[in-house]
């Protein structure tokens, strides 16, 4: 498991899945803990900090993720990307990108189907139709991984919590 990437910067932290470990940069959730938004939905309100955390970590990557599908549908170039050079691949990446962060900045000048029903509706995720679900990953959830924690970054996290 590769966790290189690039432009992290000092104080800020990728929020990933359960099968990440805690390393500087990287916020994972607590293992054996509730997660996932529908079993908030169907149990009981968060109890303790452990619970918290993860209902507040949950949140925030259920937004994302449903960011990006609803990014991805919006431009079905980034869904189903031609094999462009590297370089035109991430002025793509980023011309959609401005697109949509420019689109949701003045979403009051005109109105947008997708961004409106993710806004009225927090379940919402836009269907990938039939044709491009193969461009899709397979299996693309929680996986688990070998390598330990940081134990500088379990303190911060026990803090954070």
């Amino acid at each position: 498991m590769n966790l290189c990437y690039p432009f992290l910067y000092l104080g800020k932290y990728y929020v990933v899945d359960v099968g990440y470990p805690n390393r500087p940069g990287y916020l994972s959730p607590y293992k054996g803990e509730r997660y996932h938004v529908p079993e908030w939905r169907r149990g009981p309100t968060p109890r303790g900090e452990q619970e918290f955390f993860n209902h507040l970590h949950s949140s925030i990557r259920n937004v994302v993720e449903r960011s990006f599908v609803v990014w991805k549908m919006k431009w079905r170039i980034v869904l189903k990307m031609p094999s462009y050079p590297m370089n035109k691949q991430k002025m793509i990446v980023a011309a959609t990108m401005f697109l949509y962060d420019f689109i949701r900045e003045n979403h009051g000048q005109f109105e947008d189907k997708d961004f409106s029903k993710c806004d009225r509706n927090p379940d919402y995720v836009p269907t990938i139709p039939k044709r491009y679900r193969k461009y899709t990953p397979k299996n693309a959830g929680d996986t688990s991984t070998s390598l330990a924690n940081d134990q500088t970054m379990d303190k911060f996290h026990d803090e954070l919590a």
